[in-house]
């Protein structure tokens, strides 16, 4: 019995295991009860990949009889372009759980905002399913969209801006 109790759990700890790759989660705890004085606990747990940095450009020495050429200034953003982190925009909005977003009630439904729509406070802005549970995601107050974040069916984690309200 014990071998197959055995073999249930390492099925069970591969499936989190492929559960966690396939949503690109980086950590994933469960506790399962058998009996009373029976139970697992299991944390599975990743390291995503750190970004791979582009080799440094190798510079070639001119000859001294030449003048050296200078490399361009990197080119400076527009004035009406700001490269800032959505999630420290006063009007984001942030996943307030670790789910799948769906941006309509049901596939052939219309989508509950769009950019430059107004909404009201309370109003569904989009669904994070977890767990097998729609949750609604209300607007923390009225505004107009400026900007969505997220696409349909995207996996979010907590804390991740969804929409920018203003």
């Amino acid at each position: 019995m014990t071998d197959k109790k055995h073999d249930t759990d390492v099925a069970f700890i591969r499936a989190l295991a492929e559960l966690l790759r396939e949503n690109d989660l980086t950590e994933l705890q469960v506790k399962r009860d058998y009996g009373e004085d029976d139970s697992l606990k299991v944390r599975v747990s990743r390291i995503p990949p750190a970004p791979v940095a582009a080799p440094a450009p190798v510079q070639m020495m001119a000859p001294m009889a030449q003048p050296s050429v200078a490399a361009a200034p990197a080119a400076a953003p527009a004035p009406g372009e700001v490269h800032e982190d959505p999630a420290r925009h006063p009007g984001a909005v942030t996943s307030p759980m670790v789910g799948t977003v769906y941006m309509q009630a049901e596939p052939s439904a219309p989508a509950f905002i769009s950019v430059g729509a107004s909404v009201a406070e309370g109003d569904t802005l989009l669904i994070v399913e977890a767990m097998k549970t729609m949750n609604h995601i209300p607007a923390p107050r009225a505004g107009t969209i400026r900007r969505i974040l997220v696409e349909d069916g995207a996996a979010v984690e907590y804390g991740t801006p969804l929409v920018i309200i203003e």
